[in-house]
């Protein structure tokens, strides 16, 4: 299975475009019809990126981008964080499915960061599953600014991809694909570019 011969700026411009819409209010709900979702039924086709988001229900990345069936890969977790399984889907997105892009978005507002602040401060423990996802968080928590650990994390998780996994930086080192960070506001709905594209 080959994804599309997309440039990794053509993809974020198209999810750029996609937010536009969204914040505008005017979604086009694209390839979202019956026909697309038979279309589908026998491989995913090509993605044109894959989207690590955070489970928070208020941002859910094929509205937040405008996209329909087909057009995002996307795994979430609860502030963004990292474990094998998500190395292993997005190695899947890069490796299998050819996507040109990979993106972190995270989010203001995010619950659980504020959890890990609050533990990083030493106000709150977490404990059982819950700690797991603190312990994912606790560095950009302890180390960002107020207001600003959701780019910390987004950009800290940026790094430990392609440092975590290989296929993915030798695909980064080939300029096939780029692996950015970005950050949505829950109150205007924008998406902004937090880290440099590679």
């Amino acid at each position: 299975m080959t994804g599309p011969a997309v440039d990794p700026a053509e993809s974020w411009a198209h999810l750029m475009r996609g937010n536009a819409r969204f914040t505008a209010g005017a979604q086009m709900h694209p390839r979202s019809r019956p026909e697309r979702r038979l279309a589908l039924l026998g491989s995913q086709r090509e993605p044109r990126a894959a989207v690590l988001g955070c489970c928070d229900s208020r941002v859910p990345p094929e509205l937040v981008f405008d996209q329909g069936l087909g057009d995002i890969f996307t795994v979430r977790s609860a502030g963004t964080v990292l474990d094998d399984v998500v190395l292993g889907s997005l190695e899947f997105a890069v490796s299998v499915l050819r996507v040109p892009l990979v993106v972190v978005l995270g989010h203001d507002g995010c619950g659980a960061i504020g959890i890990a602040r609050e533990v990083a401060r030493g106000e709150a423990t977490a404990s059982g599953h819950l700690a797991a996802i603190v312990a994912g968080i606790a560095p950009a928590a302890a180390a960002a600014p107020p207001g600003e650990a959701a780019e910390v994390q987004a950009v800290a998780v940026v790094d430990a991809i392609v440092a975590q996994c290989p296929p993915i930086a030798a695909a980064v080192a080939a300029r096939r694909v780029a692996v950015i960070g970005a950050t949505y506001s829950l109150e205007t709905g924008e998406v902004r570019e937090v880290s440099p594209r590679p």
